[in-house]
């Protein structure tokens, strides 16, 4: 009984502090402002030329490597006009301490309308479809240079509106030609729950934000566990050298019963990343190193009959450069170019998983961190700007994949590694080295902005 009035007054004084803060928020000119609204939107696409595809299987029965981007599986010399993706938002004032942010999103994932693609964000008719990314409200200042979020927002590592206003995709700001390297990877860049987003000072210059989410970005819960992330930034030499550091955790099982005497099954994931830039009005040049380790995301089949489930880590890093070589003579940029190098290795402790003379095979949990194939990506091209806010950009857009284990390789009980993958891992240990070649002319629009 004590516990509970101590619980209920703590709850109370709680609620009382906030509505004094609220109380004491009133008293702003409340009678100068007009709540008002802003509708605005943006939309990407292409004409898009397959020029090579990787399938390691057969005509028969293809094999694709790369199920994380938006072209495998796409056969070669096929063509197509399609948007990637189309937005439409609505932000609106409520009081000086309270707005609101709406978005509707068609965002096309995996074309789904091409032979041998599976489905994106289409209806059940395969016609594109729109959904509800954003529905947000938040609370300026909830105490100094402090916002409190609640709703499906955008997470620390893409957040590009609010307090934190420097993240990697922002910089690179070529989303139309490509996500960032863990947005590849499916990293939450939106999601459902609740953000603290403040400053250190008053210019902006050091910064943080922390969220606890689903980690299940539009799609409702389906576990119990939630998803924890958090992002502190630094901006030097009048914000033109940025530094910023994210982490974030999730549990994706915990102590789940596994028939035999490997004890219950206990797995999670939790990525570490720097991002680093140098952002100037003619030139721009950035890095994003990553590492996800995923304990327990490797099930393993023993040749004693038992399952045992191993800690593989993912590691990825990106670098581009973007820049002008024409402006107007209002300085506005006419003729940029840009160019960007990912090296994606999804593959550490993996030679140590099949080494084990008790291995028999071996698949991976999450399908986005598949440990058998390294990639290396590049894209490059030109961003003509006729107009503010209308880009029409020729691009190269590449992905090359590899084994990251020698298909030839035996562990030490004599068992062929080609032979370990079943499931989304299997046929991916061999030889072939194969290219997702596409050859495109993007065009980007933004209204109401």
């Amino acid at each position: 009984m004590k516990k509970s009035i101590t619980k209920l007054s703590i709850y109370c004084s709680l609620f009382l502090s906030l509505a004094g803060t609220a109380q004491a928020q009133s008293a702003d000119t409340v009678a100068e402002f007009k709540p008002s609204g802003k509708l605005w939107g943006y939309a990407f696409g292409d004409f898009a030329e397959k020029g090579s595809t990787d399938n390691i299987g057969t005509a028969a029965a293809p094999v694709y490597r790369g199920g994380a981007n938006q072209y495998s599986g796409m056969p070669a010399n096929a063509s197509l006009f399609q948007f990637r993706r189309v937005y439409l938002g609505y932000n609106y004032d409520i009081s000086p301490r309270f707005s609101a942010e709406f978005l509707l999103a068609a965002e096309d994932n995996f074309n789904g309308g091409l032979i041998n693609q599976g489905a994106g964000d289409i209806t059940v008719n395969g016609k594109f479809a729109p959904y509800v990314k954003l529905a947000n409200i938040r609370w300026k200042n909830l105490w100094h240079n402090t916002d409190l979020v609640i709703g499906s927002q955008a997470t620390p590592s893409f957040a590009k509106t609010g307090r934190n206003d420097q993240t990697a995709e922002e910089v690179w700001s070529y989303r139309s030609i490509e996500r960032t390297i863990t947005d590849i990877r499916r990293t939450p860049s939106f999601d459902m729950g609740a953000s603290l987003q403040g400053w250190f000072d008053n210019k902006g210059c050091f910064g943080y934000m922390v969220m606890a989410a689903n980690g299940s970005s539009a799609k409702p819960e389906t576990d119990i566990f939630k998803w924890f992330s958090g992002d502190v930034y630094a901006k030097f030499l009048d914000k033109r050298l940025l530094v910023d550091v994210y982490q974030d955790y999730q549990r994706m099982a915990w102590g789940v019963y596994v028939a035999g005497h490997n004890g219950p099954q206990y797995r999670d994931r939790n990525m570490t990343k720097l991002f680093l830039a140098w952002n100037s009005k003619m030139l721009t040049v950035g890095t994003e190193i990553y590492q996800n380790t995923l304990l327990g995301d490797t099930k393993v089949a023993g040749k004693d009959g038992n399952t045992y489930y191993r800690t593989t880590k993912a590691m990825g890093m990106e670098f581009f450069v973007r820049g002008r070589i024409l402006s107007n003579p209002q300085g506005n940029a006419v003729l940029g170019y840009f160019a960007r190098y990912d090296n994606y290795d999804p593959s550490g402790n993996l030679s140590n998983v099949v080494g084990e003379a008790n291995t028999k095979s071996y698949s991976a949990m999450t399908s986005n961190y598949e440990p058998s194939t390294k990639e290396q990506f590049v894209t490059f091209g030109l961003d003509f700007t006729p107009f503010k806010n209308v880009h029409f950009m020729p691009n190269v857009w590449m992905n090359t994949y590899n084994s990251a284990l020698a298909y030839d390789g035996k562990n030490s009980a004599g068992t062929a590694y080609a032979g370990m993958g079943t499931g989304s891992s299997a046929g991916l240990v061999n030889g072939i080295k194969g290219t997702d070649a596409v050859y495109r002319l993007t065009f980007y629009y933004v209204y109401g902005k």
